[in-house]
């Protein structure tokens, strides 16, 4: 059993001291936890900036949040689209012109349970493509600014990186035989954490400045299922979710301590604890060794360059 930090409570908000003068980016903000993650990190002063799809759910969203800190909170969004390499780039850009320093970029956004199989505009499995080749290309783009600024990368995971296949399907990485919506999500954030944990082995190798954490949600109230699952999956958990899962708020809560919490461990996963890991104190969760295996990560990252058109020096 992995042994706590942060006592019985585990880790909350309550530690996080003033962030005025840092900045955020978050992947998928306009709901959900990373919603709930720019609430806590504007309620101590910093600045937010939200990469989301929707112009129209990112305006509600910034609304929403400056009627409850003020006019002048500093929340911008930048419109971006995983799926899209092309959008990536075209936002990474924008972001680097109006940002001159980020804190940590959260890789929050993704999508999970998609029915059948789908592929992204640049022939992906779309929840590889989202998941995991949207948030490495982003990354890529934006590490230098985010190592200038002694930062961090947060990538938010999954416990479904256990449950599936537990390995990536180098071989058929698509699914173009055998498609499972579970397994193919179960594969899309077990690379997110095959990635995390390789970009930290290698900005530690090489002396970068920047840090990178990896975390879980548990099993949280949001909408991830919302725009991608089958309806069957949909009637399911929203007949468990009052019952088993626990408030998107606190679904944040890994994702706001590994941005900036400074007690944290490399080669760790950090999130709830208690049942599972769905729920409870958020502190470092057993890790299951597929998500290490080195192997698979020096031929992910190669893929990851490949696929990406990113040659990443770090």
């Amino acid at each position: 059993m992995t042994k706590g930090n942060f006592g019985s409570k585990g880790w909350t908000p309550e530690r996080l001291g003033s962030l005025k003068g840092k900045t955020f980016v978050i992947t998928g903000a306009n709901s959900g936890a990373g919603f709930e993650a720019s609430r806590a990190f504007l309620s101590r002063g910093a600045g937010v900036v939200m990469l989301n799809r929707s112009t129209a759910k990112s305006e509600a969203a910034i609304a929403a949040l400056r009627e409850e800190f003020g006019e002048t909170a500093d929340v911008t969004f930048v419109k971006m689209d995983l799926a899209e390499l092309a959008s990536v780039r075209a936002a990474a850009g924008e972001l680097l012109r109006k940002t001159p320093r980020i804190d940590a970029l959260i890789c929050n956004a993704a999508i999970a349970q998609v029915p059948r199989q789908n592929l992204t505009v640049d022939g992906f499995e779309s929840q590889l493509g989202v998941n995991h080749f949207g948030h490495f290309l982003l990354c890529g783009l934006l590490f230098e600014r985010i190592e200038a600024s002694r930062g961090r990368i947060v990538v938010v995971g999954s416990n479904a990186y256990k449950m599936g296949l537990k390995r990536i399907k180098f071989e058929d990485m698509n699914f173009d035989h055998s498609y499972t919506a579970w397994n193919a999500y179960a594969q899309s954030k077990l690379a997110q954490m095959v990635f995390g944990y390789e970009l930290q082995r290698r900005v530690q190798a090489a002396g970068k400045a920047g840090t990178v954490q990896v975390c879980h949600p548990g099993a949280s109230r949001t909408n991830l299922l919302k725009d991608t699952a089958s309806t069957f999956n949909k009637i399911v958990w929203a007949i468990l979710a009052p019952i088993i899962a626990q408030s998107a708020e606190r679904g944040s809560w890994p994702e706001v301590m590994c941005a900036a919490e400074e007690n944290v461990a490399t080669e760790t996963l950090y999130g709830p604890t208690k049942r599972a890991e769905t729920v409870g104190p958020v502190d470092a969760c057993p890790l299951d060794p597929c998500a290490l295996d080195r192997d698979a990560a020096a031929k992910l990252w190669t893929i990851s360059e490949q696929k990406t058109s990113l040659t990443w020096s770090v």
